[in-house]
């Protein structure tokens, strides 16, 4: 007990609506359903906790954790509710800073338990719509401080690592997690191949479809890395553990489940560190930034930039390097600064090019081929083109490279493609042209379970808005409106990401 009031469980309490006696009933009841019918808490207890700062004992925690996460329709962790006993999770003094209120950078060995209490709260919803009251994303630049100087250190190895009497040592969390044991090379080969149909069915179809059996996948992992392995087959399992949490963010981010996406983007970067593999956890941030910059936010996916350029490490290699220069020139192209992002993506190019190829690229890479650069390129120039309308003649030329070097099974990208292109071609004042790679778009999108297509696809139905006199346009418009799915409290124009 600090006597500090607990701020973060005040305001959590609030949205939910309880009384403090309430919320004791709540938490004898749910603690015996979860196998703990000892468990007795009364009002007076409830207000110490809020009140005074006191940290109840273990199973306490995740009791509220789970009443919290079925009231407010969205995952809240121990972590959320300020409930964390910062003495217990390893030796860095600063850890649960005031300046960095999320506890981040976690301990080595906090990170699978984070990771399993995450993933076990998402599975539990066992339903959509995460994105409750009171859910926000951290900024870009609380990120950055709180993870530069440990994302720029060395992650301790397994060998080093404090050794604990239990070889579970991570903090209990999640209610569905089995008892570890150990594997073997075999079954992580099995976990890595899964991780491939996954990130293909993603972008084929969209995160909708295939997100909980991502993140049901991730919770395992999370338990397997509870038991100390080999130091060689750690470091591949936190690689399986780093690929899905990268997964689940973009597919959450998907569909729309924006401060979860941002949770798991940021456990992908801190697995990918824990696996020694700092380019991953530069990725992984880079997909934050991205998140940003389609929401509206591109100077917070600059900071996070900077954070995934300086934290990837030397080792980075020139197309890994390539990809991260496209979204930080898309987040200058949000700003309208033109010539910084005519410069950055100059680099772009220069560094795609400059890859010989003669190391193979991590599976993570190989999405990221040249039909991407010029489909990331269409998209800076495309949204440049709302400050500068002549950037739409140059998206329109990287528009129409990345549609005829699309691979099959690139459904998703294929149909951004069409909407940079469409989009463009409305500002450069050609509705004829528009309307016909609109159209393609519309086709494309029967099953996608995207929203960032439909993001996209408002955006666009803006730009029509111009051309409403003329009896094609009029058409589309009526199509793009039954093509989008109903948003309550959204107009179909609203706009909200960059076409």
């Amino acid at each position: 007990m600090n006597g500090q009031p607990n701020t973060r469980l005040n305001d959590l309490f609030g949205l939910a609506g309880w009384s403090k006696g309430e919320l004791a009933r709540l938490v004898n009841r749910q603690a015996a359903a979860m196998g703990h019918p000892q468990l007795a808490t009364d009002t007076s207890r409830v207000r110490r906790w809020i009140d005074m700062g006191e940290i109840p004992r273990d199973p306490v925690p995740r009791v509220l954790a789970a009443l919290f996460t079925e009231r407010l329709g969205r995952v809240v962790t121990i972590e959320d509710l300020g409930l964390v006993r910062h003495g217990r999770t390893g030796k860095r003094r600063d850890a649960g800073a005031v300046e960095h209120p999320d506890g981040m950078p976690w301990a080595p060995e906090r990170t699978a338990a984070v990771l399993t209490e995450f993933t076990g709260m998402d599975l539990m919803l066992n339903r959509r719509g995460l994105v409750g009251a009171g859910a926000a994303l951290t900024a870009g630049s609380v990120l950055n401080g709180a993870m530069h100087d440990w994302l720029h250190t060395d992650p301790a190895l397994a060998a080093d690592a404090p050794r604990f009497e239990d070889p579970l040592h991570a903090d209990p969390a999640g209610y569905d997690r089995y008892e570890a044991a150990p594997i073997g090379s075999q079954e992580i080969e099995e976990l890595e191949r899964s991780v491939e149909v996954f990130r293909a069915w993603d972008a084929a179809r969209g995160g909708g479809l295939q997100r909980k059996a991502v993140v049901g996948q991730l919770n395992e992992v999370g338990g397997m890395l509870s038991y100390r392995h080999p130091d060689h087959l750690h470091r591949r399992l936190w690689g399986v553990a780093a690929n899905l949490s990268v997964l689940a963010g973009w597919m959450s981010h998907d569909v729309g489940l924006e401060p979860t996406a941002q949770k798991y983007f940021v456990i992908a970067a801190h697995a990918a560190r824990e696996g020694g593999d700092r380019p991953r956890a530069g990725e992984a941030l880079s997909r934050a930034a991205r998140q940003m910059v389609h929401l509206g936010r591109p100077d917070d996916a600059l900071d996070l930039m900077k954070l995934a350029k300086s934290g990837s490490g030397d080792e980075t290699l020139p197309r890994t390097r390539a990809m991260l220069y496209t979204i930080e020139a898309w987040a200058q192209a949000s700003m309208g600064k033109g010539q910084a992002m005519r410069r950055t993506l100059g680099e772009a190019e220069d560094l795609f090019v400059s890859d010989k190829g003669d190391v193979p690229p991590p599976s993570w890479m190989q999405m990221f081929d040249e039909a991407d650069l010029h489909g990331m390129q269409a998209l800076a120039y495309r949204t440049l083109a709302d400050h500068e309308p002549a950037a739409a003649n140059t998206a329109q030329r990287h528009a129409k490279e990345a549609l005829e070097l699309r691979a099959n099974g690139r459904q998703r990208s294929q149909i951004f493609d069409y909407i940079s292109l469409a989009s463009a071609l409305f500002i450069a004042d050609d509705p004829e042209q528009a309307d016909r790679y609109a159209r393609l778009a519309l086709v494309s999108m029967g099953a996608n379970s995207s929203h960032r297509t439909w993001d996209r696809l408002r955006e666009m139905y803006r730009l029509t808005g111009q051309y409403a006199s003329y009896p094609k346009i009029v058409d589309l418009r009526e199509e793009i409106k039954l093509a989008l799915p109903k948003v309550p409290g959204k107009s179909t124009g609203g706009k909200r990401a960059q076409a």
